[in-house]
């Protein structure tokens, strides 16, 4: 008989006997798994209770009455996910649910022998941009080959909605091309399209502001905020798991801290998460900071900082600070947690060196502006002296052009912005740096992905280190080969969970084995209230990872990212194989998670 289906987040409902071992207290045992919940938990505890008293081991069956399953993984290293001492054992599933962990009389229709290997949950990537390339190659390989199972989609831009003063987004779906305005339709669109990995979302603001506001930078009218307020309910009715912001730049930067507490008044009716990448990661992240403390805790919601950093050499080293901070928060009883990936550059545009008043009215305008004289000349003026509340990429890495390297498709790619600069004046014999920058832009129509070394290793392991702080890549799905190997990405999207495993768990032993493990499953499940994904227990959805532990390690680097990491060895998502060795099965069992 096998385990009903149920919705994101419910308590695991479970129809038959299973075989339980804890290792914690050194036996297994059976459980009646059909009987109430309350019933198992004092079975469970008259069992530990008789254990104690008497040293008698409940038996399990003899082998002529094991349980026949889909598969077995026998002899493993266990990494649980809850952050527990690893122990030895098998995994068993059946269907798409695990049905023993530890020992017990099963046995499989397939059985692999992982000895010297850990199984542990599928990862769980909180912080994904994989929104539009998952309906390009449904094989998420770049995250799949890294051990992920579950992607979380949604910052400022997100899969929907696209209402009102925004289009409905068309998007091709094998032969058909759908209209996509609500989360329903995007959701329908992903399932219609198959995917290897399991989705979640955010609603993103700069959605929700579009639809509303278009592209004006007025204030937004109280009757504005609350046409917002119903985008982020339809949202929530359709699946998300909350409102993601994107404060640092138009149009999510002009959204006030009050406008972000309204609107997460509506996070708080529908027990969402808010997260954010706050409005400034440089001169003013302790401002920020506060920020977004104070918005979870008038609104009364947990909240997730994206990419936790300090991204202006003036200020680094000062992540200790960042840290009481969070940790004065969560003692008053704010549940403000935080993620970063394992990385000391981000990947931002150049257009971000552009300041906030020029972006006004879309990229035509901006476009205008950049060919125009006397709005360079402005513009020049801003970018060197900077503006008040913008956090500005070209000082935060010193004004240093060499410090920014062309992750776009083209003549530049994997070139940092000063070798640019030297070609462009070589050419032309002269050239104001700032001036190239523009025309680079208008030769681009706008837009020129770029990677900025603009924070250090210190700060991000004092982070990474905290029991609140887990890992999101910020990445995409991407691949070596086919369609998605284009430009030149950032290492992220190939090697953020291998690298956790292999520089700051085995190298520097800056994390446990376990505590590594914690913050790229459980701890991730546990933000999004998913309750269900994230650990080894019978009755979860069978989301695994096996990997070599003295192995696992990123290859890709950020002139040479298209490179799948080594020491994923096997990965499976709601039970089926989808990697296996280094090679993709092809198979696409993964799920749309809605929030109810």
């Amino acid at each position: 008989m096998k385990a009903r289906p149920r919705r994101s987040g419910s308590p695991p409902i479970l129809g038959r006997i299973q075989f339980i071992h804890y290792p914690e207290v050194g036996f297994s045992t059976g459980l009646v798994l059909m009987l109430p919940r309350a019933k198992q938990l004092f079975c469970l505890a008259l069992t530990l209770l008789t254990s104690a008293t008497s040293h008698v081991w409940a038996q399990a069956p003899n082998s002529n009455s094991s349980q026949l399953v889909d598969l077995v993984l026998r002899h493993g290293k266990i990494v649980d996910g809850t952050g527990n001492p690893w122990f030895y054992g098998d995994v068993a599933v059946d269907g798409e649910r695990i049905v023993l962990v530890g020992s017990g009389p099963v046995r499989g229709r397939r059985e692999i022998d992982v000895s010297g290997k850990v199984i542990a949950p599928g990862f769980i990537d909180s912080h994904s941009h994989s929104d539009w390339t998952l309906f390009q190659d449904g094989n998420a390989e770049s995250k799949i080959r890294q051990g992920v199972t579950t992607e979380v989609l949604g910052e400022g831009f997100s899969g929907a909605p696209y209402s009102g003063q925004m289009k409905a987004k068309l998007q091709k779906v094998g032969e058909q091309e759908l209209a996509i305005a609500t989360f329903d339709d995007y959701f329908r669109a992903l399932e219609q399209s198959t995917v290897s990995v399991n989705v979640a979302s955010y609603a993103g603001i700069c959605n929700l502001w579009q639809c509303v506001m278009g592209y004006s930078f007025d204030r937004p009218t109280p009757e504005n905020i609350a046409a917002m307020q119903q985008l982020l309910t339809e949202a929530f009715e359709d699946g998300v798991f909350g409102l993601s912001t994107q404060v640092m730049t138009p149009p999510g930067s002009l959204a006030t801290t009050d406008d972000l507490i309204q609107l997460c008044a509506v996070v708080k009716q529908r027990g969402g998460v808010f997260t954010t990448h706050i409005r400034n990661e440089g001169s003013l992240v302790f401002d920020s900071v506060d920020e977004a403390i104070r918005v979870a805790e008038t609104a009364q919601v947990p909240a997730d900082v994206i990419h936790l950093k300090i991204a202006d050499e003036k200020y680094w080293g000062n992540m200790r600070g960042i840290i009481e901070k969070f940790d004065s928060a969560r003692t008053r009883g704010v549940n403000v947690q935080a993620n970063v990936y394992p990385y000391t550059r981000g990947n931002n545009d150049l257009s971000s060196i552009i300041p906030p008043w020029a972006h006004e009215g879309g990229t035509e305008k901006l476009l205008q502006r950049l060919a125009d004289p006397t709005e360079r000349a402005r513009m020049k003026v801003d970018i060197e002296q900077g503006l008040e509340n913008w956090y500005n990429h070209y000082t935060a890495v010193g004004k240093d052009w060499s410090r920014m390297l062309i992750a776009e498709p083209g003549n530049y790619r994997g070139q940092s912005m000063d070798q640019v600069i030297a070609q462009k004046q070589s050419a032309a014999a002269e050239g104001d740096p700032l001036d190239i920058l523009f025309d680079l832009l208008i030769e681009h129509h706008g837009a020129v992905s770029t990677v900025y070394a603009h924070h250090e290793e210190r700060d991000m392991n004092l982070a990474l280190s905290q029991p609140w702080c887990s890992v999101g890549s910020d990445g995409y799905a991407l691949a070596t080969s086919g369609v998605l190997r284009e430009g030149n990405p950032h290492p992220r999207s190939f090697g953020t969970f291998p690298r956790v495993l292999g520089v700051y768990v085995r190298e520097q032993g800056l994390l446990s084995l376990e505590e590594g493990v914690r913050k790229i499953t459980s701890m991730n499940a546990n933000k999004l209230g998913v309750y269900d994904r994230g650990l080894l227990r019978p009755g979860m959805f069978a989301d695994i990872c096996v990997f070599d532990d003295q192995t696992v390690m990123d290859q890709a680097t950020y002139t040479e990212p298209f490179q799948y990491n080594r020491g994923i060895e096997l990965v499976i998502v709601n039970g089926q194989v989808v990697l296996q060795g280094e090679q993709h099965t092809g198979a696409r069992p993964g799920k749309v998670l809605r929030h109810r």
